[in-house]
C-alpha cells in the first residue's frame, strides 16, 4: 500500500470518529474497519460524477449498513459532493444533510434511505433489476447507453435479516451481473460476538442460491480487494459477493475488535490515542491533509470526463434511434404517452365486477403508454390480477421481463420494487399480493413513503369479503394501519369505475400509493365516469343525495360498503330521512383538498353521520364527529360465505340504516 493510499483510508476513519465523537452519538467501528475497501472501489473502480449525483449511467452505491453513515458522508465530502466539512461536523443533528442513517433526497449521492437492516441490500436488488431492464430496452448494437453496476456494502446484520434473504435469492436465480455485495465480516455484532447468533457459511449460502463468492482474508489488502472487485465485473451471468474479513474499530488501542466499537463514540481520550496509532500527523479534529484531499477530489475530474464520454455515445444513440429517445425521455420524466386516460376502460352502470378484476384492466390500459412500466406478484398472479398482457415473465437467467415473478417473498419484494423506482426509468413500478401480507411488506412500505417514491403496492382481497379462508387471510386493521403512514396515499375504490379513476390518480402522484382490491364482484354504481374519476382525484365525493338538495343526515363509506351505504339511504328516504352518501375512496387525496371543498361534502352543520367499512373502526370519529357512528369490524373475522359474513358482523344496509335513524333519538 503506498503512503499517499494510507493517508486517504486513514482520513476516512479519522473523520468518521470525530464526526461520531463530536456528535457523541453514532457509529465509529464500521467506517474504521470498512475504509479500506470503500476506498478501493470508489477510487479505482465505480463509476460517478460528484457534480452531477443524478447522471443516468453511474454506478450505484448502496450503504445497506446505515448505521455506518459517517463512512458514506466522508466519501462524498472527499471526492466532491455537495456536502462540506461543515456538514460532518454536523453529524445527527437537527436540519443537517449529514443524518444518523443515510437518507435519499437529504444528502447528494446518497442512493437509497437505509439504516433498517437487511433493506438497502434489497433495495439495491431493486436498483440492478432497473439497469437489466432498462438495458434490454434501450441498448442497441453498438450502442451501450445503460451500463453500470449496483455496489452493496453489507454488514452481518443485513445478512440475518430475512428481507436481504429474499431478495438475494430471487437476484441469483435471476442471474444479475452486475450487482456486487461487499461483506464487512468482522465477526462483530451491537451485542458482541458475531458467533453467539451468526454460525453459518455465509460464502457457501451465497454459492447455493447462485452468486459468485470470493473471500478477502485482510480487509486493508486494497490490492486484494481490487483485484476482487475487478473479478466479480467480470463475472456478466451472476451477482457476486465479497467476503473482506475486517476488523471493526481498526487503529483503536483498546477498542478495535470488540462491540464497543461498534455503536458508541470511541471516546476523546481513544480517539487521540488512535490517531497515534494510526500515525495520524495531527491530532485536531476533522484534519484533512491536502494530498489526501487532492487525491481524493480527482475523481471531480475523472467523473466528468466518465460522463462526458457517455453523453457523446448517448448522443449518437439519440440521433439513430430518435423514437426509443422519446420513450427514454418519457420514461426518465416517470410520464405515460400521451392519450392513456382516454383508453382507461369503462363498464356499465349496473355490470358486477370484483376491483381487482377492474384494477387488471386498468393496470393493462396504463402499461400500454409506458414499456418501462413493470412489476409483479408473490405467487399469486391469478388472484391480483396484476400480469402485464403479452409481457415476458422474469425467471432463471431472465431479469429483463415486464412481469415479475417475486414467488413468496412480500418483504422482499416490496424493497426491490422501492429499487425500481429510485432507479429512475422505471415507470409506476408496482408489486401485488393479498392485503393481509402487507404486514410483510410493510418496513418496505414506510421506506418507500419516507423516499417519496413513485411506487404502487397492489392489494387484492381487501376485507372480510374474501370469505371462505378465514380470520388469517381477512384484512381487519391493516387498512388504518397503512392510513396513519405519512406520505402514503391509500385507495380503497368502491367499484370498477372508481378503480379506473384510483390508477388514474395514482399515475399523477409523484410519491407512492396503495391501493386496496376487492375478490367480490361490486356494483358498477354509475354510469358518471368523469365525475367518478374527478371525484376519486379529490380523496371523496358526493356520490348521492335526496333531490332536494336538503340533508338530514351523512353515511360515509369506502369500497365495498359503498353499495351498502346507498342501499342504505334507499331505505331510509322511505322513512322520509334525506341522506347524503359520500364516498371516501382517499382520505389523503381529501386532506389535500381546500377547506371549502372539505366544507362542501362534509357539512359542519350536519353532525348526524354514520360511516360503513370492513375494518377497524379506529379512526373514522375523524368524519364522523363525536356524535357520529363508525360501524366496522373491531375483531378478527370467520371463515364462511362472505355473504354471511356481512350479515354476522352488521354490515348491511338494514344495520345502517338503524345507525341514522338512532342519531335522531326519541
Amino acid at each position: 500500500m503506498s503512503e499517499l493510499t494510507e493517508l486517504a483510508i486513514n482520513t476516512i476513519r479519522t473523520l468518521s470518529m470525530d464526526a461520531v465523537q463530536k456528535a457523541n452519538s453514532g457509529h465509529p467501528g464500521l467506517p474504521m474497519g470498512a475504509a479500506p475497501m470503500a476506498y478501493a472501489l470508489w477510487m479505482k473502480h465505480m463509476r460517478f460524477n460528484p457534480r452531477n449525483p443524478a447522471w443516468h449511467n453511474r454506478d450505484r452505491f448502496v450503504l445497506s449498513a446505515g448505521h455506518g453513515s459517517m463512512l458514506l458522508y466522508a466519501l462524498l465530502y472527499l471526492t466532491g459532493y455537495d456536502v462540506s466539512l461543515d456538514d460532518l461536523k454536523s453529524f445527527r443533528q437537527l436540519g443537517s444533510n449529514t443524518p444518523g442513517h443515510p437518507e435519499h433526497g437529504d444528502t447528494p449521492g446518497v442512493e437509497t434511505t437505509t439504516g433498517p437492516l437487511g433493506q438497502g441490500a434489497a433495495t439495491a436488488v431493486g436498483l440492478a433489476l432497473a439497469e437489466a431492464y432498462l438495458a434490454q430496452y434501450f441498448n442497441r448494437d453498438g450502442h451501450q447507453i445503460v451500463d453500470h453496476h449496483t455496489y452493496v456494502l453489507v454488514s452481518d446484520g443485513d445478512l440475518m435479516e430475512g428481507v436481504c434473504l429474499e431478495a438475494a435469492a430471487l437476484a441469483g436465480h435471476w442471474g444479475l451481473g452486475k450487482l456486487i455485495f461487499l461483506y464487512d465480516d468482522n465477526q462483530i455484532t451491537l451485542d458482541g460476538a458475531a458467533d453467539m447468533t451468526f454460525s453459518e457459511d455465509v460464502a457457501l449460502r451465497f454459492e447455493a442460491i447462485g452468486w459468485h463468492v470470493s473471500r478477502i482474508a485482510d480487509g486493508n489488502d486494497v490490492a486484494a480487494l481490487g483485484e476482487a472487485i475487478a473479478a466479480a465485473k467480470a463475472v456478466s451471468d451472476r451477482p457476486s459477493l465479497i467476503a473482506v474479513r475486517t476488523v471493526i474499530g481498526y487503529g483503536s488501542p483498546n477498542k478495535q475488535g470488540t462491540s464497543d466499537a461498534h455503536g458508541s463514540p470511541l471516546g476523546e481520550d481513544e480517539v487521540l490515542l488512535t490517531k497515534q496509532n494510526l500515525g495520524w500527523s495531527a491530532s485536531d479534529s476533522f484534519f484533512v491533509p491536502g494530498d489526501a484531499l487532492e487525491h481524493f477530489r480527482s475523481a471531480i475530474h475523472s467523473g466528468a470526463g466518465a460522463e462526458a464520454e457517455w453523453q457523446i455515445k448517448f448522443q449518437a444513440w439519440r440521433a439513430a434511434y430518435p423514437e426509443l429517445a422519446d420513450e427514454w425521455d418519457r420514461a426518465a420524466a416517470g410520464e405515460f404517452a400521451e392519450g392513456w386516460r382516454a383508453e382507461l376502460p369503462s363498464w356499465e352502470a349496473g355490470a358486477s365486477v370484483a376491483t381487482r378484476n377492474a384494477g387488471g384492466e386498468a393496470l393493462n390500459a396504463l402499461a400500454r403508454y409506458a414499456p418501462t412500466m413493470i412489476g409483479g406478484d408473490a405467487d399469486l398472479a391469478g388472484s391480483t390480477k396484476t400480469l402485464i398482457a403479452d409481457a415476458l415473465h422474469t425467471g432463471k437467467g431472465q431479469p429483463a421481463a415486464r412481469n415479475l415473478r417475486f414467488g413468496v417473498r412480500e418483504h422482499g419484494m416490496g424493497a426491490i420494487v422501492n429499487g425500481l423506482a429510485l432507479h429512475g426509468g422505471i415507470v409506476k413500478p408496482y408489486s401485488a399480493t393479498f392485503f393481509t401480507f402487507s404486514d410483510y411488506m410493510r418496513p418496505a412500505i414506510r421506506l418507500g413513503a419516507l423516499m417519496s417514491l413513485p411506487a404502487v403496492y397492489v392489494f387484492t382481497h381487501d376485507s372480510i369479503g374474501l370469505g371462505e379462508d378465514g380470520p388469517t387471510h381477512q384484512p381487519i386493521e391493516q387498512l388504518m394501519s397503512l392510513r396513519a403512514m405519512p406520505n402514503l396515499h391509500v385507495f380503497r375504490p368502491a367499484d370498477a369505475t372508481e378503480t379506473a379513476g384510483a390508477w388514474a390518480a395514482i399515475a399523477e402522484l409523484e410519491g407512492p400509493a396503495a391501493i386496496v382490491l376487492s375478490r367480490q364482484d361490486l356494483p358498477v354504481l354509475a354510469g358518471n365516469d368523469a365525475g367518478i374519476h374527478e371525484g376519486v382525484s379529490r380523496g371523496a365525493y358526493v356520490l348521492s343525495e335526496h333531490e332536494s338538495g336538503d340533508i338530514d343526515a351523512i353515511i360515509l363509506a369506502s369500497g365495498s360498503e359503498v353499495a351498502i351505504a346507498l342501499d342504505a339511504a334507499g331505505l331510509l328516504e322511505e322513512a322520509d330521512i334525506r341522506v347524503r352518501v359520500v364516498s371516501m375512496p382517499c382520505w389523503e387525496l381529501f386532506e389535500r383538498q381546500s377547506e371549502s371543498y372539505k366544507s362542501s361534502v362534509l357539512p359542519a352543520e350536519v353532525t348526524r353521520r354514520v360511516s360503513i367499512e370492513a375494518g377497524a373502526t379506529l379512526g373514522w370519529s375523524k368524519y364522523t364527529g363525536p356524535s357520529g357512528i363508525a360501524i366496522g369490524v373491531d375483531r378478527f373475522g370467520a371463515s364462511a360465505p362472505y355473504t354471511k359474513i356481512y350479515e354476522a358482523f352488521g354490515l348491511t344496509p338494514g344495520h345502517a340504516a338503524d345507525a341514522v335513524n338512532s342519531l335522531f333519538g326519541e
